[in-house]
């Protein structure tokens, strides 16, 4: 068995727990519509009767130099030959070129092992690697260097080839406390300070490390221990210095505390996430968890920060129990401009090999809605660890750590595994909606027009299309775009302030959006009362009915009450029905009376009041 560490040893096993679930999954799917993606192979490791010079068990995703070029590692193969023939790790750090014909040309860039005692690191894990602003290499060996702990590598352009150098040995220090078997990538702050975590694996804690550049080369520091048991998930770090990761229980961000040091806090209590986590322009935190959920499968979740500094957890997407969506995804997300989702799993799909799935993002208010955009089936790749990443085109690149051309071949007879492409994934067009409304304050009862504007760099969505505005989760109103534009207009609004948004829900080729939300004042209307009697003048002791009329400025039903005065004496309160009070008196005494209405007020109008003259003969 190929599988040298804990978790691939249980994933192994897995594999063959699922397999008659699988299969009675497949009876059930015969019918399945076809793939409207194409997936190719870039790239076949480990050539049939070789040695693995080139490579085998692509466990990491790929990093790209934004001039076409592909650059990522394999766990095992490279110049070591038989010695580090897979199972055994070795590794190298490899490129992928287009060779100008359709194809790809493969370079190895550096074999691991090539120093004495694998001093050099040895079996790159999950570990993507990451440039510098100089074009140099960085990444993670899990194994080797001079503690046969690990090394945080650089690789440096030299001639005509590549140089390596170690910048750091894990478990260095006394009982591994900085750490030991780093097995994700790490990661840049603006300082050129590199950060990263260690699985610890029974030999030390798992880690959150800092290493930073000094003038006897670099030192590092455990900046977290993670409470929890390995790390098998990278880091991200946002735009103001904060880091986030995952642990076998919970998700954590790491903030500077000012004093040099950094302060814990647990954002989210997912666990048995392998995968890095991803940040949104919003600063809303996306990742996988290759099991829990409903069915043990894994989940897609997001994190939202909340104003009280705590952060509200999501499930966007549970896999099903017998993975014909896929199931187990070690490997984090990649956001498109939409903000559709897309990642991989080990396991599922219509072969059992692992899948490339999609989370779109919702139409106006619906829920996520998850499709498999390709099923892995052996001689095309399978059991994907690594994250996809996406070109400008919309097109996805991955590696799968087994499968391929050596199919078949191999310790447990699943290859050596690839690098592919998957073209044609539908990339909608971003697009961007505002909201205005007028006027603004309006008033209870009063028209107010809400209009949204959606636009994009491919210009307006169709007419037709629909456009939701929002009052918190509620929907208001719905309108048509007509030219970019849509509006509602509603005089139902009360007193206060609403926050209102526009949703464009998107179609086949434009994105969904939301708006900016508009603070939307609502103030009291103005009423007016007018005061009738309907018998004037009246004789002494006979009953006189006064009746108060009150209107709202924009109509609307007044509610409330009146009080009735003669002078400043007050007569009674009546309520008002259907915008009306009525008193009646008998006790009115010879002469003239001025007897005013006042209308007292409500929360949604203003008080009035009217008055007239009474004779009484």
């Amino acid at each position: 068995m190929k599988r040298i560490d804990a978790t691939k040893l249980a994933a192994a096993a897995a594999r063959g727990a699922l397999t008659l679930a699988l299969l009675s999954a497949l009876l059930l799917a015969a019918a399945r519509p076809a793939q409207t993606q194409t997936e190719t192979v870039l790239y076949n490791f480990f050539p049939p009767g070789g040695y693995g010079d080139d490579g085998a068990y692509p466990y990491a995703g790929l990093t790209s130099d934004g001039a076409g070029n592909l650059y990522g590692t394999t766990h095992s193969g490279g110049s070591c030959g038989e010695s580090c023939q897979p199972p055994n790790p070795a590794g190298t750090v490899f490129e992928l070129s287009p060779n100008g014909y359709g194809g790809w040309n493969e370079t190895i860039l550096y074999s691991f092992c090539s120093a004495p005692n694998c001093a050099d690191g040895s079996g790159p894990f999950y570990a993507n690697l990451i440039f510098d602003s100089a074009g140099n290499l960085y990444g993670t060996a899990a194994y080797g260097g001079a503690n046969g702990a690990g090394v945080l590598f650089k690789l440096s352009p030299a001639g005509a080839g590549w140089e390596e150098t170690v910048l750091y040995n894990f478990c260095s220090q006394s009982g591994c406390t900085d750490g030991a078997y780093p097995v994700t990538g790490p990661i840049f702050d603006q300082a050129g300070n590199l950060y990263g975590t260690t699985g610890g694996a029974g030999q030390g804690p798992a880690v959150v490390f800092e290493l930073s550049p000094s003038a006897g080369g670099w030192t590092e520091q455990a900046i977290y221990s993670i409470p929890t048991g390995n790390s098998w998930a990278g880091l991200v770090m946002d735009a103001a210095g904060n880091i986030y990761g995952t642990s076998a229980t919970n998700e954590f961000e790491l903030s500077p505390n000012g004093s040099g040091g950094w302060t814990p806090t647990v954002i989210g209590t997912l666990g048995g996430a392998e995968g890095t986590p991803v940040l949104d322009k919003a600063g809303n935190l996306y990742g996988t968890t290759n099991s829990g959920g409903a069915d043990n499968c894994g989940v897609v979740y997001k994190l939202t920060p909340a104003i009280n500094g705590k952060w509200s957890e999501k499930i966007l997407h549970t896999f099903k129990n017998y993975g014909i969506d896929g199931c187990s995804p070690f490997g984090g997300i990649v956001l498109d401009a939409a903000g559709d989702i897309y990642g991989t799993t080990y396991f599922g799909g219509s072969f059992g090999a692992g899948t490339v799935f999609e989370v779109a993002t919702p139409v106006g208010a619906g829920s996520h809605k998850t499709s498999v955009l390709w099923s892995f089936n052996g001689t095309d790749g399978e059991s994907p660890l690594g994250s996809l990443i996406l070109d400008s085109a919309g097109n996805l690149y991955g590696t799968a750590d087994e499968g391929g051309s050596t199919n078949g071949e191999g310790v447990d007879g699943n290859g050596f595994g690839v690098v592919f492409e998957l073209s044609q994934v539908p990339h909608k067009i971003a697009t961007a909606t505002t909201l205005v409304s007028s006027p603004n304050p309006s008033s209870v009862g009063q028209a107010a027009t809400f209009t949204a504007g959606v636009s994009s760099t491919a210009g307006t969505p169709p007419n037709g299309e629909t456009v939701s505005f929002m009052k918190g989760t509620k929907i208001l109103g719905k309108g048509a775009l007509s030219g970019g534009s849509a509006s509602f207009t509603t005089s139902t609004l009360k007193v206060g302030t609403d926050p209102i948004t526009a949703v464009y829900g998107g179609d086949s080729n434009f994105g969904g959006s939301t708006s900016n939300a508009v603070s939307q004042v609502v103030n009291r209307a103005s009423t007016t009362t007018t005061l009738a009697s309907s018998l004037n003048p009246s004789n002494s002791g006979q009953s006189v009915p006064f009746t108060a009329t009150v209107a709202g400025q924009f109509g609307g039903k007044v509610t409330g009450s009146v009080t009735f005065l003669d002078g400043t004496t007050p007569l009674k309160t009546v309520s008002l029905s259907g915008g009306e009070a009525e008193y009646t008196t008998s006790k009115l005494t010879e002469g003239t009376h001025t007897i005013t209405a006042t209308y007292n007020g409500s929360k949604d109008f203003t008080a009035s009041s009217a008055s007239l003259t009474q004779t009484v003969n």
